[in-house]
């Protein structure tokens, strides 16, 4: 059999490398959908010691972390897998949206983060090139890890697609055949899009098909279902006439010429698939420019998979796979490496009926930590020493990226830049409003004294999570103690070397929320009264074009009692292609009177969240 080879696949004994392995908990960070009864029996069955019931889940990571962390708990577990893995820089990750109120279409290019996932895959380093590594090398090793570890994670009795265009097509037949053996290849789906306008100026005839792998775990005791399909009747002339292998009479042909014989409505369904592309106005139409239509995937979960069956996508982009695996009572987990997917996702399960509660999750200071001790090796005497060595290194990294001079001496600051002290909050923990606190006493001991400090008050907090309601309550304390303080959330980007080396890292000020409140005995009515984030982070086209501020708001959801725990999405509102129009008040009734702490989240059109804390008393 023929084999792939690329640079870095075997070692230099011979030896094929395995996937790096790394496995980190999860955490939950919002559940969706869960009414006040379903979230008290979950919380009592945690705390009796019993696995709580099965919530689908919608992962925000990058899958080179998140299957190996799925593994302890799926692997041998997951019945269906697709997968439509990019096969173009960015190309698989642009959105386009329209502007609430106005005719502007904002394009929401990739982050640099999702950019620079794929951008390990085709793009080709300097050093890589001098020794002869090209983009297929690094793709090929790329994808290869990922099928390893999906392998793991299928069911003897699950199957696998693959996605893939017509360039990649033939090198990815190979690499699947090498993964799970060229036995278990069970066919090719070809996917022929018979509206897809065919314009074409170059010498080439144009695509209008793409191929879907189907590759058992163990082929024979795979889960598989024959399908019919509906025959196509025309209104023509009958054609009389007698088959003799099928021994049935022939009534007439369809549009294309295939034989309709008059005993049959429908026939059994083959490898090859006419389904139409997303209509550009279709319902389901969320702006993703390679988004799949939701029959093909209903094809694949209805020939593969059961009721009650799981099924994973870890490119999950605009839901399509989630959507249909939930409109057939499938269990799901999917998974993407862009805020704005999982964001889009989210919204498009909500607007699916009867949808089951769902759960957000994401690796977070995790993460974070692993990459702390891999980037900062220490060599202290101790573990203390370590983690000294490793959390000054960090800081100094973190303030070369933000162009800030590293300053000591100081407890909470570390550095200085334009007249303004920086801070640079640890990895695992999220700024609190005691820190805050702590960081403004010392900013005004600091203030006038030394060549590097600053002659006025102020600090940037550079922070990768902040507590809730941070931006409001921090610059509050800030501003009792008379310090100038910004609020800015450290990227995921920075996690990334590519995009540090090539300097796509930027430094985001925190949103602020306004909502103002009404209690009526114990209705309780909630309006959302300001949104603002800084100017800097919107288009100037958008900017010109937005006349209020809620025409920055995409979606907005209310915890009614938060419990100091994650976030629980009992109430949304969000702007929909059918629906644009935003809801800005919602009232709830309590059951009890009581003290409540209420949360409010709210997602802008560029994709970042925001949120806000509120405390009420119902009688």
């Amino acid at each position: 059999m023929a084999e792939l080879i690329w640079d870095g696949k075997y070692d230099e004994h011979g030896n094929k490398r395995a996937p790096v392995r790394i496995e980190l908990p999860f955490q939950t960070v919002e559940t969706v959908n869960e009414s006040v009864q379903e979230r008290q029996r979950t919380l009592e069955l945690s705390s009796s010691g019993h696995d709580p019931e099965w919530r689908n889940r919608l992962i925000w990571g990058d899958k080179k972390y998140v299957l190996p962390s799925l593994l302890p708990e799926f692997a041998g577990k997951v019945d269906l897998i697709y997968i439509d893995p990019p096969f173009d820089t960015g190309a698989d990750f642009s959105f386009t949206t329209t502007v609430p109120g106005t005719d502007l279409l904002l394009e929401k290019e990739p982050s640099i983060l999702e950019q620079k996932a794929y951008r390990d895959t085709w793009g080709v380093s300097t050093e890589d090139r001098a020794r002869g590594v090209g983009s297929k090398d690094r793709y090929l090793k790329w994808f290869g890890e990922t099928v390893i570890l999906l392998r793991e994670l299928l069911a003897d009795t699950g199957t696998i697609y693959v996605h893939c265009n017509q360039t990649m097509l033939p090198y990815l037949r190979c690499l699947m055949d090498e993964v799970f053996g060229a036995g278990n290849h069970l066919n090719d789906v070809i996917w022929y899009f018979e509206n897809k306008p065919k314009f074409s100026f170059s010498k080439l005839l144009p695509r209008d098909w793409e191929c879907v792998l189907a590759y058992a775990h163990t082929i024979g005791t795979h889960t598989f279902h024959h399908q019919l399909v509906p025959v196509k009747r025309v209104q023509e002339q009958a054609i009389v006439g007698w088959d003799p292998v099928l021994k049935k009479r022939v009534a007439k042909r369809d549009e294309n010429g295939d034989i309709i014989y008059e005993t049959r409505t429908e026939k059994l369904m083959g490898s090859v698939w006419t389904i139409p592309i997303v209509h550009p106005i279709a319902h389901e139409r969320t702006g993703y420019d390679t988004q799949k239509p939701e029959p093909l995937l209903e094809r694949i979960l209805e020939v593969s998979s059961d009721e009650g069956n799981l099924v994973l996508d870890c490119f999950c982009g605009s839901g399509t796979t989630a959507a249909v695996a939930e409109k057939l009572n499938r269990r799901w987990i999917t998974c993407d490496l862009g805020r704005f997917a999982i964001h889009t996702t989210r919204k498009r399960l909500l607007d699916t009926a009867n949808v089951k509660p769902f759960i957000v999750q994401n690796l977070g200071k995790y993460e974070r930590q692993q990459w702390q001790v891999a980037e900062f090796p220490a060599n202290g005497k101790n573990r203390l020493e370590e983690q000294r060595e490793r959390e000054t290194a960090y800081r100094k990294f973190i303030l070369e990226l933000y162009h800030a001079t590293p300053v000591s001496g100081h407890v909470w600051l570390h550095g200085v830049k334009a007249g303004r002290m920086v801070h640079v909050a640890a990895v695992d923990a999220p700024v609190t409003r005691a820190d805050v606190n702590a960081i403004a006493a010392e900013v005004w001991r600091a203030s006038g004294k030394g060549p590097n400090s600053p002659q006025k008050p102020a600090v940037d907090v550079l922070g990768w999570e902040f507590a809730l309601d941070m931006n409001e309550t921090a610059k509050q304390v800030a501003a009792e103690a008379r310090v100038d303080a910004a609020f800015k959330k450290i990227p995921r980007e920075v996690l990334e070397k590519k995009a540090v080396e090539q300097g796509d890292v930027y430094f985001f000020e925190l949103g602020a929320l306004a909502v103002d409140n009404k209690i009526k005995k114990r209705e309780l009515t909630l309006t959302l009264s300001d949104f603002v984030i800084p100017s800097d982070d919107v288009p100037a086209e958008v900017r010109s074009a937005i006349k209020h501020w809620s025409q920055m708001v995409d979606y907005w959801a209310v915890d009614w009692d938060f419990k100091d725990d994650t976030f629980h999405n009992q109430w949304q509102s969000y702007r929909t292609r059918k629906n644009p129009k935003l809801e800005l008040s919602v009232k709830h009734e309590y059951g009890a009177a009581g003290k409540y702490t209420v949360v409010v989240k709210v997602i802008d059109i560029l994709g970042n969240d925001t949120t806000k804390m509120l405390m009420v008393e119902v009688k």
